[in-house]
């Protein structure tokens, strides 16, 4: 018997990447709104620099759908009822974050204060559940790549 899908559980089919429309059903429609907002910011504020593209990270992890030039930019992660987005800051990147301190929501900094950091960086999983956490995303990946175009 297979169990129904729990939040936060992974897409994990791996015949095929899923599209739009199972995005959709998957994430639910709030969450899919914030997934198209954040995809659409990305294309209109870096025009022609990534060619997002999806991964499977097996039975465990599931699909995700990267944006990546020459090193990872963000990684959105459609979980069941739940859109998050994994955001890799490397040394550079928290030297940014740390002039910027002030500047940035208390929410965003108590998140990034409470994760641990690694060799290659601190791995900042952020759920976008509001127009709060978009914003919140998009202000570290301004700091992580400047944008090609003004909004």
């Amino acid at each position: 018997m297979k169990q129904s899908p729990g939040i936060g559980d992974r897409l994990t089919d791996r015949s095929a990447p899923p599209d739009d429309i199972a995005i959709r059903g998957w994430i639910g429609p709030d969450a899919y709104a914030h997934w198209s907002a954040l995809r659409d910011w990305i294309a209109a504020a870096y025009p022609g620099v990534f060619a997002p593209d999806w991964i499977f990270g097996g039975q465990k992890h599931g699909w995700a759908l990267r944006y990546k030039k020459n090193r990872a930019f963000c990684t959105f992660l459609p979980e069941y009822r739940v859109f998050s987005v994994v955001i890799v800051l490397g040394a550079a990147e928290r030297e940014k974050v740390e002039a910027r301190r002030e500047a940035l929501s208390p929410r965003l900094m108590k998140l990034y204060d409470s994760t641990e950091t690694y060799r290659d960086g601190k791995w900042l999983k952020i759920g976008v559940s509001s127009a709060d956490e978009l914003r919140d995303v998009t202000d570290l990946l301004i700091l992580k790549r400047r944008p090609r175009s003004v909004f």
